[in-house]
């Protein structure tokens, strides 16, 4: 096994999490602002407001994005079981 070929699996399952974790950070980003934005309007400070409806959101993103989210996870490790030859042979 290369360090080429080591760097390029580091790379791919980096950017497999950063894609995974976009739709829930993203989500939890715009119901934590705009919850923020009306707490900040109507003066109101208590913390449950922020955190109900975002771990709502987060829920419903899961729900949302599962689906895409366990094909993505499932295609990524079933390209690198079919790789395990490859890398070991040195390519």
């Amino acid at each position: 096994m290369t360090d080429t070929v080591v760097l390029d699996l580091s790379l791919r399952a980096l950017l497999l999490a950063a894609k995974l974790s976009a739709p829930v950070l993203l989500v939890a980003l715009v119901v934590g602002f705009s919850i923020s934005l009306l707490q900040s309007v109507t003066q109101l400070q208590d913390v449950t407001l922020a955190f109900v409806p975002k771990l709502i959101a987060i829920g419903a993103s899961l729900l949302f994005f599962g689906k895409w989210m366990l094909t993505q996870i499932t295609t990524f490790t079933t390209q690198l079981y079919d790789s395990i030859p490859t890398i070991l042979n040195g390519g």
